[in-house]
């Protein structure tokens, strides 16, 4: 098996992920915010930490962007948020691990009309790529997304997904031989890991829940 760090695994399965394919898309959509992702793997490890847990974690993710102005397919979206929970067939990211299909839970805000709602799940399937090929429902909820110091976040959506970061500490490190061990899942200008305090999802439709915390298994970033 390859070792994650150091080697990134990453611009294979990034050209594989639907993104380059949309590359155009992205590139006239005149729209910027901020996002929050959280795994259920580590995304910051050491090597053994990091290949110890393929094809046994990381097959479950939180994506969350909040669009700070623009507009997508010419839909105004300042203001809203939108995020998905994904439940993968595997370690997503990995090269020894195929994460397809996979299936997502999509959140929209609630306040969004009709039009935004439809122009928010287009941006999310956009930006997630064939992580979104399969979304079993779209639900309407009350969305908000604080930005704080350093990296810390906290998202919510509703009742059904709860994701709270706080900015890497000395004491986040257990061997010493800590990198990156993947890219976030979407395209971005600027991201950072951070710490996982809380990831949750509580919803149905894909087959579990879960509710993770104390990992090194976040990013945030913007676009």
């Amino acid at each position: 098996m390859k070792t994650l760090v150091g080697t990134l695994w990453i611009s294979a399965w990034l050209l594989g992920s639907g993104v380059s394919a949309l590359a155009a898309d992205l590139k006239n959509a005149a729209i910027t915010g901020s996002y929050v992702e959280t795994r259920s793997a580590e995304v910051f490890a050491g090597p053994c930490m990091a290949n110890s847990e393929v094809n046994l974690v990381g097959d479950q993710a939180i994506l969350a962007w909040h669009i700070a102005e623009g507009s997508w397919q010419g839909v105004p979206l300042g203001g809203m948020g939108v995020a998905a929970a994904v439940k993968a067939s595997g370690t997503i990211g990995a090269p020894d691990s195929n994460p397809y299909p996979a299936k997502a839970v999509l959140l929209v805000d609630e306040r969004a009309t009709p039009e935004q709602r439809q122009a928010l799940e287009s941006f999310a399937r956009a930006r997630a790529g064939r992580l979104l090929d399969e979304v079993v429902s779209v639900i309407a909820a009350p969305i908000s997304y604080e930005e704080r110091e350093h990296g810390a976040v906290l998202f919510t959506a509703g009742e059904i997904v709860r994701v709270e970061t706080r900015n890497m500490q000395a004491g986040d490190h257990l061997c010493g031989n800590e990198g990156l061990c993947y890219l976030p899942l979407t395209k971005l200008s600027h991201s950072m890991p951070v710490y996982t305090l809380m990831e949750r999802f509580t919803g149905k439709g894909l087959g579990v829940t879960w509710s993770i915390s104390g990992k090194t298994s976040s990013f945030v970033g913007s676009f």
